[in-house]
């Protein structure tokens, strides 16, 4: 895996290996290539789209104020988006948590509300 230490240290204690969605996901996402990840229901897609960005906001100095946006998520479905905001609240927990045992320095991500005012 292509991260920072603190994050693969998180991953290591918390999967037993990466599933093949992230094997196959990841190096693709790590050179900046567009990544298309087909798989089925449970097999790792959330992780295997959110873990290079979680690490890149986390490990990465904060940009000044007007280029803040580095990861803009677009859901099919309000629900969805739910959805996958509280799955990827247990990595960032996790990976701040192994920061800080490590005396690491990191960001918190932040969210930000939706420009769109559909429901």
């Amino acid at each position: 895996m292509p991260f920072h230490a603190a994050v693969e240290e998180w991953f290591a204690g918390t999967f037993p290996r990466p599933t093949r969605a992230q094997r196959l996901a990841w190096p693709e996402i790590a050179a900046s290539r567009s990544t298309l990840v087909l798989a089925p229901t449970g097999s790792g897609k959330t992780l295997a789209a959110f873990l290079a960005a979680i690490d890149r906001l986390m490990f990465s100095p904060v940009p000044p104020a007007g280029e803040r946006c580095r990861v803009v998520y677009v859901s099919p479905l309000r629900a969805l988006a739910f959805d996958v905001e509280r799955n990827l609240r247990a990595p960032i927990a996790g990976i701040a948590r192994t920061a800080e045992l490590r005396d690491i320095a990191f960001h918190r991500p932040s969210r930000r509300r939706s420009l769109s005012s559909s429901s």
